[in-house]
């Protein structure tokens, strides 16, 4: 057996350089999974140990040195991930409050579709607090995001300026139930201690010094949205051009996720090739122009060097953020293998490129954005390079019709891999994923490509001479041939399939299973497919929650027996209702509890009853701020499984099985409830008991769970089941 490991080893030796950032991004994982830092230290010293110990008897062996590097970069990844949480920690505002301050701005964001404009500020003193006499005034984070409502906005502003105003302050939210997206942790690794809402009066104390980038990027939005037009058009042509999705409007938006193209909307790799494409084109053909140069210099590095500029100000341009910064990392890496005159579109490439982020970045690998780019350019490049792919797209005499259908066959046959390498990212981290999205980009990606992207730039070229209305008139009807696009496909009953939250586990799964195909050559690839397949039943088996709970408690979804999902409370936000269908794992709107046949609501209190096999589930859940009379809801509550409110219920009210009130969903933060299923009672994954799922677990040691107190350079203190337990508690 080990001499067939080792021949193995032998046969794959190109490959096994792939692995190491997937080592890299297992330890960065752990990080990310286990709670505590007796964990982490536990996890980073075996891993050491096993390093070590491969190392010292590894010396004739390819499997000792292999698992032994490894080892070693699982634990670096441990402890990359650690130092770079300890390096961006900051403090974070323990409470909601009001305050009146004085800040800097450090970024602007305006959003028209919202009417909105996001801010970037770093407080510099605080004037007035909360009106409570004998109160001190709040001390705030570092930094802070906050929106202003446009016409709210002082003329004038820009980065650098330092504002007066007031404003509603709350920490960073974590996720409102299971599987829904945790803003706490991007804004700890962002430097964001604070988030809110901004009111008039707005005042600028001192102006802020002149921003080349900043100022040239606005400038350059409002331009191209001025001659594409407005509408979605116009905000979509900003947006490939400075990477500016404030103004394109929601409904086109929805359309472009629905329909797969949102990746469209974002500046990354997509982008970055065209741009570095179009520049080395040019270049060549205009220095090829000129036979001195032509024949004394090798004019492929010389416009691979011009490439290389473009991408790095094309990445500056539009912000640099992280996925720009990826795409041109990857985009430098190909220039630099085509000048030593490599192959450069290979694995090797790829694992390069994400080697460098995880490095630079290591946050990045828990995000959709790292896993997708990065799992839509590996399914590519593994598709292209096997065989039977490359025999089939091989050049040969032919037809001109044969050659074509042939190309259109093989670029469909890649969508679909595609798209099936990025279906379960999709659903694990949005609970839905758009059906058609290969066919809508086979005809959206080259659209943009050869035609919007060249068609936008030769029209701002030749507006410096004042020729560009044409060119604009062709961009704008070419963005609305992509919008038409969009709307159609999201338009297809069943464009997106929805989920429900996907279990760790299956997702852990399937990307072992794909990462085992993709990076592997010989046959043994093959047994990827038996974790992929156990990941994707685990998933799919596993039963949508029938209770979901927001961590205020204010918010309450039951599922009815359409298979819709009900929400308690009559007047809730857009925003919410579509996180708990979301969370639901429902496509459509949700309906109101109050109108469902097996519900009884009042203004106060709402009791419902979900049947589940032959089990019935009473849930009682109070809707509003006003006292129940105390008989009454000790009765309500005798008769329910479940009692669930946003205040603190007395000692007499007692369910039959669970109460989640204020107190206890302040431990543990929102509640996914799902109730026993008899129909999968032979099956692994049933359970005879109700399965509860909580955003907040005993122990978690994270930072963005138990973050600095402003007032104080310690951590806060906690109670048993993780609550923050501040000094005014404790008083």
């Amino acid at each position: 057996m080990a001499d067939t490991f080792e021949r193995w080893l032998e046969a794959e030796r190109d490959q096994l350089p792939l692995w190491l950032p997937v080592m890299l991004g297992s330890g960065i994982t752990l990080w990310f999974l286990l709670p505590s830092r007796a964990d982490w230290q536990i996890a980073m010293l075996v891993a050491l140990s096993v390093g070590l110990g491969c190392a010292a008897l590894g010396r004739y062996g390819r499997a000792a040195r292999s698992l032994g590097v490894a080892a070693l970069a699982v634990a670096l990844g441990i402890g990359l991930i650690w130092w770079r949480s300890e390096r961006v920690a900051h403090s974070v505002l323990q409470r909601p409050t009001i305050a009146t301050f004085v800040a800097r701005v450090e970024r602007i964001e305006p959003l028209p579709a919202r009417d909105l404009v996001r801010l970037r500020l770093a407080p510099l003193a605080v004037i007035a607090g909360p009106n409570a006499s004998g109160r001190p005034l709040p001390v705030l984070p570092k930094h802070l995001r906050i929106n202003l409502a446009t016409v709210d906005v002082p003329a004038g502003l820009g980065p650098g300026a330092v504002l007066r105003l007031s404003a509603r302050l709350l920490p960073p939210p974590e996720p409102s139930v299971p599987g829904a997206y945790d803003y706490a942790r991007t804004a700890w690794f962002d430097g964001i201690g604070a988030t809110g809402r901004g009111f008039a009066p707005v005042a600028i104390v001192a102006p802020g010094r002149p921003s080349i980038l900043p100022g040239l990027r606005a400038d350059l939005s409002g331009h191209i949205q001025a001659r594409a037009g407005g509408g979605g058009a116009g905000g979509i042509a900003a947006a490939l051009a400075t990477g500016d999705q404030g103004s394109i409007p929601l409904a086109d938006t929805e359309a472009m996720r629905r329909s797969g193209l949102a990746h469209l909307l974002s500046v990354s790799g997509l982008h970055i090739t065209a741009a570095v494409a179009a520049t080395m084109i040019v270049v060549t053909r205009l220095l090829a122009l000129i036979p001195w140069l032509a024949l004394r210099w090798r004019l492929p590095l010389v416009a691979g060097a011009a490439g290389a500029l473009v991408a790095i100000g094309y990445t500056m341009l539009t912000g640099a953020e992280v996925p720009t910064i990826r795409s041109c990392v990857a985009a430098l890496c190909v220039l630099i293998a085509l000048a030593l005159g490599r192959e450069a579109l290979t694995l090797r490439l790829v694992a390069a490129g994400a080697l460098v982020v995880l490095l630079l970045y290591p946050e990045s690998l828990a995000g959709p954005s790292f896993q997708l780019s990065f799992a839509a350019v590996v399914a590519i490049i593994a598709w292209n390079d096997h065989p039977g792919i490359r025999a089939l797209v091989a050049a040969r005499e032919e037809p001109r019709l044969n050659r074509v259908a042939r190309s259109i066959g093989a670029l469909l046959l890649t969508g679909l891999v595609v798209e099936a390498a990025l279906l379960p990212i999709s659903l694990y981290h949005f609970q839905k994923a758009g059906i058609y999205g290969a066919v809508a980009n086979i005809c959206a990606i080259p659209l943009t490509t050869f035609v919007i992207m060249p068609l936008e730039a030769a029209a701002l070229l030749f507006d410096t001479i004042g020729l560009g209305a044409p060119l604009w008139w062709a961009t704008r009807m070419s963005l609305e041939l992509l919008l038409w696009i969009a709307r159609t496909t999201a338009a297809i009953p069943g464009s997106v399939a929805p989920l429900p939250a996907m279990p760790g586990g299956a997702f852990a799964a399937m990307a072992i299973g794909g990462i085992w195909i993709a990076l592997w050559r010989t046959h043994w690839r093959r047994l990827g497919i038996v974790p992929f397949v156990i990941g994707a039943a685990w998933a799919i088996v596993t039963p949508a929650p029938d209770l979901l709970v927001t961590g205020d408690g204010r918010h309450v979804a039951i599922r009815t027996r359409a298979g819709d999902v009900a929400l308690l409370r009559d007047r809730t936000g857009d925003y919410t209702a579509d996180m708990l269908a979301q969370g639901g794992g429902v496509a459509g709107l949700p309906v109101l509890w109050s109108d469902q046949r097996d519900a009884r609501c009042s203004r106060d209190l709402c009791m419902a009853v979900r049947t589940v096999g032959t089990r019935q589930w009473t849930v009682l859940a109070t809707r509003s701020a006003y006292a129940v009379p105390i008989e009454d809801l000790v009765r309500a509550c005798a008769a329910a499984d479940i009692v669930i409110s946003d205040r603190w219920l007395p000692r007499r009210c007692r369910p039959r099985w669970l109460r989640l009130d204020r107190s206890l969903l302040a431990r543990t933060g929102g509640v996914a409830i799902t109730f026993p299923r008899q129909a999968l009672a032979l099956t692994a994954f049933a359970s005879r008991r109700p399965t509860i799922r909580t955003v907040r677990h005993p122990g978690d040691a994270h930072p963005w769970i138990m973050p600095p107190d402003p007032r104080s350079a310690k951590p806060a203190r906690r109670h048993r089941f993780g609550r923050r337990r501040s000094a005014d508690d404790q008083s």
